[in-house]
């Protein structure tokens, strides 16, 4: 990547923003292989995402004030990991899912200290569904309450991939945008988590 970066004319006029775009494109052509490809595609598709990675932390290197180098990307990393299992390189016992997940939020919760939101660190850029997913998580928390629908009571995960082609094709032959109609009663629950946290004066989670 270096030696790409120091000779190749295109390369070396890619910022980080420019890089998105290719970012997006590598993360879901690896969902794609791992949901419907090949041990082949899978192999190339995460050495694609892995340059990904290894192109930011060139980019990164470069910059004249507060410059990193994968080096860095690849200590913290483990330093977080070493802390969020201390139940694998400390004393801490897990011995349930679960447990791994009290002693992985204890630590994230300690990483996070200045957070004041449970919404904090919660990207809008996320997919909207799963954004949907994340946001209605984080509510459960608050107290916040999830909507409810009549039309809304499939049986099975199957069921729930009808349900929702058949709300967006209802979306598509009534002129309405189903991204942006989810994504604006996104905005109403995040508003309804912050109000409630103001109300309460819950802790960040």
């Amino acid at each position: 990547m270096h030696t790409v970066r120091e000779r190749c004319v295109w390369t070396q006029q890619i910022d980080h923003r420019d890089l998105v775009p290719y970012l997006v494109e590598e993360s879901a052509e690896v969902i794609d292989a791992v949901e419907a490809g090949t041990r082949a595609d899978l192999r190339e598709e995460l050495g694609d995402l892995l340059w990904q990675v290894l192109f930011h932390a060139e980019i990164a290197a470069g910059d004249p004030v507060d410059p990193f180098d994968i080096d860095d990307v690849a200590r913290g990393l483990t330093e977080k990991m070493v802390r969020r299992h201390p139940h694998v390189f400390g004393d801490a016992v897990a011995s349930t899912p679960e447990e791994v997940l009290v002693h992985w939020n204890a630590a994230k919760a300690a990483e996070k200290r200045a957070r004041t939101s449970v919404l904090d660190g919660v990207s809008d850029h996320m997919p909207s569904l799963a954004l949907a997913q994340k946001v209605l998580s984080k509510a459960a928390q608050t107290g916040v309450p999830a909507p409810s629908h009549r039309l809304a009571d499939p049986e099975t995960e199957a069921e729930l991939g009808d349900a929702l082609l058949t709300l967006v094709h209802l979306g598509r032959i009534r002129g309405w945008d189903a991204e942006r109609a989810l994504r604006e009663r996104l905005r109403i629950l995040r508003a309804e988590v912050q109000t409630a946290e103001r109300d309460r004066g819950a802790p960040a989670g």
